[in-house]
């Protein structure tokens, strides 16, 4: 039996991460922030400002789950990256702008190959999401992607970001599974890494096409996108 034959044969639950992997973030935050930027008489490069928001909020969010404190929820990590990489550019702004910049991640839209590799996929295995996305969030976009889950689980359930451990752990014992029945799937190397070392099999979406990273957590899958994780799967 190869290595795909067995995952397919043990796998019941697909969960997908969202932000970035179902829904093309990156794209959709830049037409939302260009006009602002404009407006502002900025002349950097939007594309740079939210990469620079983005990693931000990651570098945040790694340090709200370290500190071993109440977490915190995504949208406040949101608005205080937001608000730092403004102050960064030297751009004036209003909490208003910025809570109104961050909810903008509730409308992102899918990637255009998305529905319908889920459509494929759903007729096999179950299909969740795990976000770091806040639950509210998540259940609002819901309207935007047009895409329908079996669950959407927040990690607020566990009360950490991802990547750690207690986050894909609590998502499998919410859907009643094992952690190896479960293939986690994520464009993201930190998040794959994560599911990966928890016990979890994981497919990485390598849109970008880098390298994946040093390290003994390899994907059990790599693809370019989600239609060729449908094709491979069912």
């Amino acid at each position: 039996m190869s290595k795909l034959d067995d995952i397919k044969q043990s796998i019941t639950v697909c969960m997908f991460d969202q932000y970035g992997t179902v829904v093309d973030m990156q794209s959709g935050l830049v037409e939302v922030v260009r006009p602002f930027l404009a407006s502002k008489g900025w002349q950097g490069n939007p594309n740079a400002f939210v990469t620079w928001w983005r990693r931000t909020h990651f570098e945040n969010s790694m340090i709200d789950a370290l500190l071993g404190r109440e977490h915190t929820s995504y949208r406040e990590i949101g608005q205080r990256s937001v608000a730092f990489v403004l102050e960064r550019a030297g751009i004036p702004y209003s909490m208003e702008e910025v809570r109104s910049l961050v909810a903008a991640i509730e409308r992102l839209r899918p990637f255009p190959e998305v529905p319908a590799a889920l459509a494929r996929l759903r007729t096999r295995y179950k299909l969740v999401v795990l976000s770091n996305g806040d639950p509210d969030m998540l259940e609002a976009a819901r309207q935007y992607h047009g895409l329908a889950f079996d669950r959407l689980i927040s990690v607020a359930e566990a009360g950490a970001f991802k990547p750690h451990v207690a986050t894909y752990r609590k998502a499998a014992e919410i859907m009643d599974v094992a952690m190896d029945n479960v293939l986690f799937v994520a464009n993201h190397v930190f998040d794959c890494i994560g599911a990966k070392s928890a016990g979890m099999r994981t497919a990485f979406v390598n849109r970008r096409q880098r390298p994946f990273a040093m390290t003994p957590h390899q994907p059990d899958i790599s693809v370019r996108t989600m239609t060729e994780l449908a094709e491979r799967m069912v």
